[in-house]
């Protein structure tokens, strides 16, 4: 495993991470984690040298956290990074943002963990928790030992994430990167000022939540197949990341052995500037044909989730994607049909809103789920 230097933390991480927000899970249910899976991926994960494991109060709807605490026994524990994030949503009052920490410690069976981060910075929670005290909480649980690192992850545009990034001095972000959304978010300036600041710079979503590395449509493959060096089509996208020096870590939710061991195999060669011109054209070839296909922008981070009326909205959208990515509607109705099911489908949506605005990618959802009802109910 290779390993870089967490901006000014000096800690040596590796340079792919374990994201815990998309574990293996029993009949698709999100609250419903493979205990044995998951333990599995994650300790192969430690055993080959991850030492950066990544969750969050929210996912796996509450359950992430308490699996991790389940598979870091035995000694496990003291071989990692341990990160965390406050749930900006439910911040009241300073005294919130001590009892959801302490919940979160008693979930993970630990008395302190070396990173934390507070969940999804945007314009809605970032002046609401200013108010309430957040860089006394910070200076806090940095003081008393509860955490040894604090920073933050983002969803906005790339002017706040400068003003936040300038606000206190964070030890880290976390920023969704991949060589579609460049410009998106705090994208490549954001990366790059952040890094200026010696903040240590984590990407999230750096294959955009599976959609650059499952089913890859012909055209796109056409092009990948052109390079002399070939590579998976998670490859490419991971050693896009990789190949930035600015970069500290590349985080991947892996639901199954093989894409932890296909990841590993990218990270143990993952070196900074070891893409070739001719490598940077093909991406730049490949991100122009996938801007012109894609549907709906959805990253699968489920932060819409749940939905009081039961729509699996990310699912719903892989559909409607592959649907215009393979150009098959029939194809897509059929699999739509078989596998997203009675109970989660589109026109289940009730129009009540709340999904969109949870979407860190500001998706006007329900208008984009009476686009997969039209296209895929048939």
């Amino acid at each position: 495993m290779l390993y870089r230097t967490l901006g000014k933390t000096g800690e040596k991480v590796s340079s792919l991470g374990l994201g815990c927000m998309r574990l293996p899970t029993i009949d698709g249910d999100p609250g419903h984690i493979d205990e044995q899976r998951a333990c599995e991926i994650i300790h192969y994960a430690i055993d080959q040298g991850i030492n950066y494991l990544d969750t969050a109060y929210p996912y796996h709807e509450g359950k992430s956290e308490p699996m991790l605490a389940k598979a870091l026994q035995n000694g496990y524990r003291d071989k990692v990074n341990i990160a965390t994030k406050m749930p900006s949503w439910n911040i009241e009052s300073r005294e919130d943002m001590d009892l959801y920490f302490d919940e979160q410690l008693e979930r993970l069976g630990t008395d302190y963990v070396d990173f934390y981060l507070i969940h999804t910075l945007n314009r809605d929670f970032w002046p609401k928790l200013l108010e309430l005290g957040l860089f006394d909480f910070l200076d806090q649980i940095k003081k008393d030992g509860r955490a040894r690192y604090v920073g933050f992850s983002f969803h906005d545009e790339t002017s706040l994430f400068k003003e936040i990034v300038d606000a206190y001095p964070w030890d880290v972000c976390q920023i969704q990167y991949n060589y579609l959304d460049i410009d998106y978010q705090a994208g490549h300036e954001g990366l790059l000022y952040a890094a200026s600041r010696n903040l240590g710079v984590i990407i999230m979503e750096p294959l955009r939540g599976g959609c650059l590395a499952d089913m890859v449509p012909d055209d796109i493959m056409k092009i990948w197949d052109k390079s002399e060096v070939k590579r998976t089509p998670a490859e490419w996208g991971l050693s896009y990341i990789w190949d930035l020096e600015q970069v500290s870590m590349v985080l991947s939710g892996m639901s199954n052995l093989e894409q932890l061991k296909e990841n590993l195999a990218t990270a143990n060669k993952a070196l900074p500037h070891s893409l070739t011109e001719k490598d940077h054209s093909l991406i730049r070839e490949v991100r122009e044909i996938y801007r012109d296909k894609l549907v709906v922008d959805c990253t699968g981070c489920r932060y819409c989730l749940p939905c009081p009326a039961g729509v699996q909205i990310p699912l719903n959208f892989k559909y409607l994607n592959n649907a215009m990515l393979y150009e098959n509607i029939e194809d897509a109705s059929r699999a739509y049909a078989s596998h997203v099911g009675d109970e989660r489908k589109a026109s289940n949506c009730i129009d009540c809103g709340q999904c969109a605005e949870r979407c860190p990618q500001e998706i006007p959802i329900p208008e984009m789920l009476a686009e997969v009802t039209r296209l895929l109910e048939k």
